[in-house]
């Protein structure tokens, strides 16, 4: 009886690691990434050279905040590197950017709205 009851406690501790490792798989799996982000209308091209948010959750503002950090890093990198001001390489790179841009992904309008391109 000692034994079974022990076998059964062993088996549901082995069934919730078994569920926690699944979820902590999952939750990685679906972590957003910037190509899923802009083909579901989630992030779109700003004209300043970075990303903004469409459709506003903690996963897309996390990656929003994410990839902007590192374009304003490789930014400051290619201003200092052509001695020019971070403020024109920004707008190049928007204008890149939105010119790249796939039709029906988000870019930033003229009157500052994202639209679909």
């Amino acid at each position: 009886m000692m034994r079974s009851t022990m076998f059964n406690q062993l088996q549901r501790i082995f069934q919730l690691i078994t569920m926690l490792c699944l979820l902590g798989l999952s939750s990685h799996a679906m972590a957003l990434d910037l190509q899923t982000a802009k083909s579901q209308g989630l992030v779109g091209e700003m004209q300043s050279g970075y990303l903004g948010a469409v459709k506003s959750s903690a996963e897309v503002k996390a990656l929003v905040s994410q990839v902007n950090k590192a374009r304003k890093q490789h930014y400051e990198k290619i201003a200092k590197r052509n001695n020019t001001s971070l403020d024109v390489v920004e707008v190049l790179a928007g204008k890149k950017a939105i010119e790249r841009a796939s039709p029906g992904h988000y870019i930033q309008s003229g009157s500052g709205a994202l639209v679909k391109k």
